[in-house]
């Protein structure tokens, strides 16, 4: 049946073939099993074996049995002949090699043990093993590593431990260096920590021993197959439709803007909401570490950073590619983060003519995204006087949105801050949407409300010039 993918040289050799030693897991027929003597039963089974314990030996024997059939099948098949085989062909093939395979060894497997073997070998042979059914999971936002045989997964903002484990810290590694060689980075004992992205487009992040000391360390935070609209974020509880409305005209208008929150707080994902109100006509250039952005706009040019290579020179950073970005007649430039030397370029920018520039930054709340800002500053080696870099970022920066992850798992836009210049040497800036917490359900969710401040926008002005004359009402509080 699968001589078409099988290597030259593999057929089955006359006589009887011993397979590799392995315990015999004939499972006796049940006729079998009640004619024997109920003392013997005993013996055999001194005491009942709880459910978990059955169902962790159960596991166990089906990892032996799958590690050797992935060796059996990498020495019958001719991977390059597979390239083309579709996954109804592959799979077929698989399992034929594996049922040759297992009465080879005299191993017996009921269905539903076969299925699930199948699978996870042709998620060997083709994907990433043990990941695989976690990222076909859409209930699954995050999966974390902690050595080979603990992962846990994000589902609805709470971490949970999964029975996923791999054979040992030689088949994670393996996964491992499938996924950054695909994208050409490398990760060893020189180069112990990478980033890198999926086929799909999640963003992964690993570290390997000597660093991780009990094995590596995996992050992947899995990309959303459709992205979120505006809408989307409305019904989920992210914003209100009064702040959709005001971000709208301030993108619009082409206002710079900075999204601000900790890890996790969906800054990628309101970034990527904002962008759907940029005009399809202006020309975007996107610059990533790890490219994760998914414009929806026609003119869009996407760039992204290189680690230095094994010598230590080819290097291309973010600074690199922004300075080139400006000479790519941008109408925006869109930074997936800000966090090093690159923020002078990028205020640069935003000063310069490329107006409706947006970018992301680690901060808590927006003023501390200004000490942010200055701090980077001062860390790229710009000796500047301090009230001369608070007007640099009063001047470039206008809108700092702030997300935020809250306790119950929720990511909601907290904030919407303006800045409105300098008064002496303090940046001034004014909140104009702001989530009002009010307490505690008895299951930890949180209970709030959005509500305008009652401070009317800095840009009203300019919103009207710009055909976004918004109504006073969105920006009276409204009471919990």
């Amino acid at each position: 049946m699968f001589s078409r993918y099988k290597k030259s040289g593999t057929e089955k050799p006359a006589g009887k073939v011993v397979g590799p030693k392995v315990a015999k897991v004939v499972e006796k027929p049940v006729a079998a099993a009640r004619a024997e003597p109920a003392n013997l039963r005993k013996a055999d089974a001194p005491a009942k074996a709880a459910p978990a314990d059955k169902e962790k030996k159960r596991k166990e024997r089906l990892s032996e049995i799958k590690v050797q059939l992935h060796q059996r099948l990498l020495d019958s098949l001719n991977l390059s002949a597979l390239e083309n085989a579709s996954e109804k062909e592959l799979k077929a093939e698989i399992s034929a090699i594996a049922t040759e395979a297992l009465e080879e060894m005299s191993i017996v497997l009921n269905r539903e043990e076969r299925t699930q073997l199948n699978q996870e070998l042709y998620d060997e042979v083709t994907g990433l093993g043990p990941f695989e059914p976690l990222l076909r999971d859409d209930t699954v936002n995050d999966i974390l590593v902690n050595g080979p045989h603990q992962v846990f997964v994000e589902r609805n903002g709470k971490l949970e431990l999964t029975d996923v484990t791999f054979k040992d810290e030689k088949h994670l590694l393996r996964i491992i260096d499938k996924i950054v060689s695909a994208v050409g980075r490398r990760v060893d004992e020189s180069n112990p920590y990478v980033d890198a992205r999926l086929a799909d487009g999640s963003r992964f992040n690993a570290m390997v021993p000597p660093i991780a000391v009990d094995g590596s360390l995996v992050s992947i935070r899995k990309f959303k197959k459709e992205k979120l609209s505006i809408d989307d974020l409305i019904r989920f509880g992210a914003f209100t439709e009064e702040m959709a409305a005001y971000l709208q005209a301030a993108v619009a208008t082409r206002l710079n803007i900075i999204v601000s929150g900790g890890t996790g707080s969906g800054k990628t994902t309101t970034l990527n909401a904002l962008s759907s109100f940029i005009d399809d006509s202006e020309r975007i250039l996107t610059i990533e570490d790890t490219a994760e952005l998914q414009l929806q706009q026609t003119h869009v040019g996407r760039m992204e950073s290189r680690p230095p290579n094994v010598e230590g020179k080819g290097a291309v950073t973010q600074r690199d590619c922004l300075r080139n970005a400006l000479r790519m007649r941008p109408d925006r430039i869109i930074v997936g983060e800000t966090r090093g030397e690159e923020v002078i370029d990028m205020l640069q920018a935003m000063n310069t003519g490329h107006d409706g520039s947006m970018t992301t930054i680690h901060a808590n709340s927006a003023r501390d995204a200004v000490s942010r800002l200055e701090n980077m500053i001062a860390m790229a080696g710009i000796e500047m006087p301090i009230k001369a870099v608070r007007g640099q970022i009063a001047s470039a920066v206008n809108l700092i949105v702030q997300a935020s992850r809250l306790q119950d798992g929720s990511r909601r836009m907290v904030s919407i801050t303006e800045i409105t210049g300098m008064e002496g040497e303090v940046i001034s800036m004014q909140e104009v949407f702001r989530f009002q917490r009010v307490g505690l359900t008895p299951d930890n969710k949180i209970i709030g409300h959005f509500t305008a401040t009652g401070v009317r926008s800095h840009f009203s002005e300019r919103f009207r010039l710009w055909g976004y004359d918004l109504p006073p009402e969105i920006f009276e509080p409204v009471e919990g």
